[in-house]
């Protein structure tokens, strides 16, 4: 099917659905108004099998076994990539190893807009301010960049420029990575994608580069499948977006990410019951320190200790006549949830669960039912599955930072408003939105 003609389609859908009542939105109506051009695109997932996971003596590293993804385009003429949208990095990358055997690649050589970077160019010496490692010159006078991540994973290679073809629109001269090397913490992850998208607010990120002053997703928790919109577009709902103000600090921190999507967490709540833990904990120290960040690169969500210790012992406490605690000490799930649940394998319901809500300035995001709760691929105890609270101390991954992880903005609508640098929630049905915007599985 060619671009014009998907778009017209993909348009006319469009009219049509926002001129039918929405019956299915959770408790509210939807309608769009587009006041700029706005690209439509399907957010997936992959999901990584249990028998991908390396295993260390009772614990599980900390990796992703769920991504979001988006496909597009790359190159002239053009080949079809899939990348990993993550708000939390900066520059977006390809891998361009063709030693990579049967696993996906983008070939610089095979595109004509190819273009590599210069060591001397304002794009190396400037732009490249915000990575966490200055980017160097290699033995051709190109611009080479090592990226490392949380996750101790890691990738290098050279800037380069090229056409980048997403929703049927063109977008020349984008800078990416062209990644010849590197570390993953999950190979077989890795295998599945092409790349990484950066969407913070580095001056490289893919956001910032296409110049979208807003953007926005849904992650739904039924079929794996969303919706992500980039470009301006209002939303009325009958319950509107709640906005939370993003953090800015222009100092320069050690510790303080002054690129990543920065809000103030200030406080946590179980059952509506909000947690004894002092404000202070949730604002960035001196150092920069205790960030509170938005990361759909992230799969789960993780609490600085005295936070996460304060909510796993009130969820603990309002869970102990409903679920059976595994008492294993040495199990770790990801490296930093220690709390841990068994339930019979043919069980496939969980009990009511205590709700778990992050408090925001402005703005609230309820976590609850199943998403409380993950299931732990290939751990069987008996005749019981292990099933872990899905959220994690940060301090045992030595990460001095809260990150919201996307498995908690499942079917939240997730508004980027980069113009007014503000986040807004709102609780919707993800897989029906998906649906609105003509995105079938």
């Amino acid at each position: 099917m060619k671009a014009p003609f998907f778009l017209t389609l993909l348009f006319l859908i469009f009219l049509f659905l926002l001129h039918k009542p929405l019956k299915c939105f959770s408790t509210s109506n939807f309608s769009t108004q587009i006041t700029s051009p706005m690209l439509i695109l399907e957010l997936k997932t992959q999901e990584i099998t249990s028998g991908s996971f390396p295993r260390a003596p009772n614990k599980l590293p900390f990796t992703h076994n769920v991504t979001l993804t988006v496909s597009l385009s790359v190159g002239t003429p053009p080949q079809n990539v899939t990348m990993v949208l993550d708000t939390g990095s900066e520059l977006s990358w390809l891998h361009c190893n063709s030693t990579r055997s049967k696993q996906p690649v983008f070939n610089p050589n095979r595109s004509v807009s190819y273009r590599p970077v210069t060591c001397s160019s304002p794009t190396c010496t400037t732009r490249t301010q915000d990575f966490s490692i200055p980017a160097s010159c290699d033995s051709k006078n190109f611009c080479h960049a090592v990226l490392s991540y949380a996750d101790s994973s890691s990738s290098e290679g050279n800037l380069a420029m090229d056409t980048f073809t997403i929703g049927g629109s063109n977008f020349s001269d984008t800078i990416f990575g062209c990644m010849d090397s590197g570390f993953s913490s999950n190979s077989d992850e890795d295998a599945k994608t092409t790349g990484l998208m950066g969407m913070n607010r580095g001056s490289l990120s893919f956001v910032s580069q296409m110049g979208f002053k807003k953007f926005s997703y849904c992650i739904s928790s039924l079929d794996f499948s969303g919706v992500l919109l980039l470009g301006e577009s209002n939303f009325t709902w009958v319950l509107p977006l709640n906005y939370t103000p993003l953090v800015e600090i222009s100092l320069p921190l050690p510790y303080f990410d002054r690129v990543a999507y920065t809000v103030q967490l200030e406080g946590i709540k179980v059952s509506n019951k909000l947690l004894p833990i002092p404000k202070s904990v949730f604002v960035p120290d001196h150092t920069g320190a205790g960030q509170t960040m938005v990361d759909s690169g992230t799969q789960f969500t993780f609490l600085l200790g005295p936070a996460y210790t304060a909510l796993r012992n009130e969820f603990l406490n309002q869970t102990m006549t409903t679920l059976e605690v595994l008492e294993d000490q040495d199990f770790v799930f990801q490296g930093a949830m220690d709390l841990c649940y068994r339930l019979p394998i043919n069980q496939t319901w969980l009990p009511a669960l205590p709700p778990v809500s992050l408090v925001f300035r402005g703005a609230e995001i309820t976590v609850s039912g199943e998403r409380l709760l993950y299931r732990v691929p290939g751990e069987i105890r008996g005749n019981d599955s292990i099933h872990c609270f899905t959220f994690g101390n940060s301090e045992l991954l030595a990460v001095e930072a809260y990150i919201i992880g996307h498995h908690h903005q499942q079917n939240v609508w997730v508004e980027y408003d980069l113009e007014k640098s503000r986040i807004g929630f709102a609780q919707v049905r993800c897989d029906i939105a998906s649906q609105r915007f003509g995105l079938f599985r």
